[in-house]
């Protein structure tokens, strides 16, 4: 295709441009040319030392500038001749194709496409028809991965997620900022999101191995449709933002296994703070210390089994249920009784959530 469009671009340009000229590739072969007879020509090796150069170079009579993209450019721009005019030709027709070639690539781009599609960027009238513009399977079922990784490093890890999901037409890797890649994985309609983790802990994983850094991975609900992939991508978004307030210890984290964690996270705060004083009529949740929180978790973590709790925490079975009927007479709350343990627990819950939010100060 960037033939034909480099081929348009010189038809218009050779009235203006004496000399014949045209486009090479990185094997040597004129792709494009204002003499339409020399397209297929072999130039051969001769002309590679264009390719890492940063200027125009002339080379057996012709001047070749290099065009695409900076790190490794693709063509290079030929003008028959060797005098400041061919170099001054070269260099303009070169710009030309280059910013022509970065607008048709915006434009035509699959993994541009999706990036504009989950971040919103993209009307939705216009989602169906870019898609079968694009021949996008529109019927497949895909999930969005949002990989964050914790501390800066000097490897690529947007290469390394590249290389793990080669498959270009199917699987896209997206860089969303300096942070967060976004995987969009097509994936089986039937998947469980357990596999789902299985594969966010492989990605972790192999990140782990080649960067040493640590990486949280949010898992969005798979959806079916190109339109439904900005749910998927704000899903897995919400997954690391609650997981930032309530699984601090969670690098794998399932907006579908969220639970009431989800909830609370959408509540409003004042709504949040009407209720803790509900609960707490005979005082603030601030009043408890340290010690009657770490009861009260090991308490929720062992089911609410007070042999068993009281095996964690190293003390008499009496002595926790001691503790137990304390924290009833200041909270009002019984955790031997399942209601109430509900009610405390939710509550802890919604206290974290209102410590982590700035706007409530």
């Amino acid at each position: 295709m960037s033939s034909r469009l480099f081929q348009q671009l010189i038809h218009q340009m050779k009235d203006v441009i004496s000399p014949a000229f045209g486009v090479v590739d990185e094997g040597g072969t004129i792709i494009a040319c204002s003499d339409l007879s020399r397209i297929g020509e072999e130039v051969g090796s001769s002309v590679s030392p264009c390719f890492s150069s940063n200027g125009s170079v002339v080379i057996d009579g012709r001047t070749y500038h290099a065009f695409g993209a900076q790190i490794h450019p693709e063509y290079a721009v030929f003008v028959d001749g060797d005098d400041e005019k061919s170099a001054s030709d070269a260099a303009i027709i070169a710009i030309s194709l280059s910013s022509v070639k970065q607008y048709y690539d915006e434009k035509y781009d699959r993994s541009n496409f999706i990036k504009n599609v989950i971040l919103d960027n993209i009307l939705p009238g216009d989602i169906y028809l870019k898609s079968r513009e694009l021949h996008f399977n529109n019927d497949a079922t895909r999930a969005v991965l949002l990989l964050r990784i914790s501390e800066p490093t000097d490897v690529s890890v947007y290469d390394i997620v590249q290389n793990l999901f080669p498959d270009k037409t199917r699987d896209f890797v997206i860089n969303i900022n300096e942070t967060d890649i976004a995987l969009v994985k097509e994936v089986r309609p039937d998947i469980d999101s357990r596999d789902l983790e299985k594969l966010g802990r492989s990605i972790s994983d192999s990140i782990g191995a080649e960067c040493y850094i640590r990486m949280l991975v949010g898992i969005g609900s798979p959806v079916t449709g190109i339109k439904e992939l900005a749910r998927s991508f704000k899903d897995a978004q919400v997954a690391l933002e609650v997981s930032k307030v309530f699984d601090t210890e969670k690098t794998i984290i399932s907006y579908e296994h969220l639970g009431i964690a989800r909830l609370i996270y959408q509540l409003p705060t004042t709504l949040c703070e009407m209720f803790l004083k509900e609960v707490f009529k005979r005082g603030s949740i601030d009043n408890l210390d340290q010690d009657t929180l770490f009861t009260i978790q090991t308490f929720f973590d062992y089911n609410l089994n007070v042999s068993e709790t009281s095996r964690q925490l190293f003390v008499h079975r009496n002595t926790l249920v001691y503790r137990l009927e304390k924290i009833h007479e200041r909270t009002g709350l019984d955790l031997r009784d399942f209601d109430d343990a509900i009610v405390l627990k939710v509550a802890l819950m919604v206290k974290r959530y209102l410590d982590t939010r700035p706007d409530r100060f």
